[in-house]
């Protein structure tokens, strides 16, 4: 193996006590044995630092990082790709609180060692307790970026279209365009994973392994929490058609793109006034459409909400299936 490829790991982490151990044992039970694995503690308060030196101490292949001082999130991944080696030909983040199925560095590697254009690689994964990131046609296991780049950007604007990069753990990435980049990712955008496949598949190809390889863990901790209460996805996706949908798609198909994604994000708020959302979620979102360039549409807002007041209105079945169907949510999470 050791003329094989060398894949380096990357985890960065925070508190992650919880489940840090099960994500280093995913390493260590890989059946793809070159690689190494860059552990960077990001100040953690809890026994992250502890638990990371343990599995150190093991296996000569686990490096750990320990940062001097606190790092954002975005900040702290790019720091953690930095410490990637030199001769790395592909790089595998995997989050602390998720891991890898044992196959999944060998599967992802010799698909990606089938063609030299292949930047990215992907596969199913299980996200929870079920499994996503489909799509892709079981005879395919490779396409051509500006094909999927365009696929994505069409299911981003509610065109149809393909999404299956998932989160950063769910991707191979040649360690060459890590490389290139400095800082890898866009440290404004709060989904700057999303956007940086977007921008290296103007210049590589995608690949795919038709297995489920990675395992994502869903949970209510405070930067899923935040992304779910403040719907941080829609100006992230705002951003990324924004940047690359001139790009990728015709002029006629990025202004319907826009415009759906424009509805979604004031129909969004329009529910968010009957909700009696906080001037810090009003002062986010502002903050965003200003970010953008983009002006506050007031006009817009207020003909989403009269269109949402005409659904609960004139459809009060619709509205008393869709607030049971809240309740019942909010009973299962409690």
């Amino acid at each position: 193996m050791q003329t094989a490829p060398l894949v380096s790991v990357v985890t960065p982490v925070y508190n992650g006590e919880p489940y840090l151990a099960e994500c280093i044992e995913s390493i260590l039970a890989q059946t793809y044995t070159h690689w190494e694995y860059i552990i960077v503690n990001n100040c953690s308060t809890d026994r992250t630092l502890a638990i990371a030196q343990h599995y150190a101490k093991q296996d000569a292949r686990i490096r750990l990082h320990d940062n001097e001082m606190f790092l954002d999130r975005l900040a702290n991944s790019n720091h953690a790709l930095r410490q990637i080696r030199s001769d790395s030909t592909y790089c595998k983040i995997v989050h602390a609180d998720d891991w890898l199925f044992p196959e999944c560095l060998q599967r992802m590697t010799e698909v990606a060692e089938s063609q030299a254009t292949i930047g990215i690689v992907g596969s199913y994964r299980l996200l929870g307790t079920h499994v996503d990131l489909d799509g892709m046609p079981y005879t395919c296991s490779i396409m051509p970026g500006h094909t999927l780049g365009q696929s994505a950007l069409y299911h981003i604007g509610r065109l149809g279209g393909l999404w299956i990069f998932g989160s950063p753990t769910s991707l191979l990435l040649r360690s060459d365009l890590i490389r290139s980049r400095s800082p890898f990712y866009n440290e404004s955008n709060f989904h700057a994973d999303a956007e940086v496949c977007l921008d290296l598949l103007q210049t590589c190809d995608f690949g795919f392994a038709h297995q489920v390889l990675t395992y994502t863990r869903y949970h209510p901790e405070a930067a899923t929490a935040f992304a779910n209460s403040f719907q941080t996805y829609l100006p992230g996706e705002l951003q990324i058609l924004l940047t690359y949908g001139p790009r990728y798609l015709e002029p006629d198909d990025f202004a319907r793109c826009v415009e759906n994604k424009l509805d979604q994000y004031y129909g969004f708020l329009a529910r968010s006034v009957f909700r009696g959302r906080d001037q810090r979620f009003w002062d986010y979102h502002r903050g965003e459409f200003n970010r953008l360039g983009q002006p506050f549409q007031w006009q817009r807002l207020l003909r989403s909400v009269v269109l949402e007041m005409a659904d609960h209105l004139f459809n009060p079945k619709w509205a008393v299936g869709k607030l049971r169907r809240k309740w019942q949510r909010g009973r299962r999470s409690a």
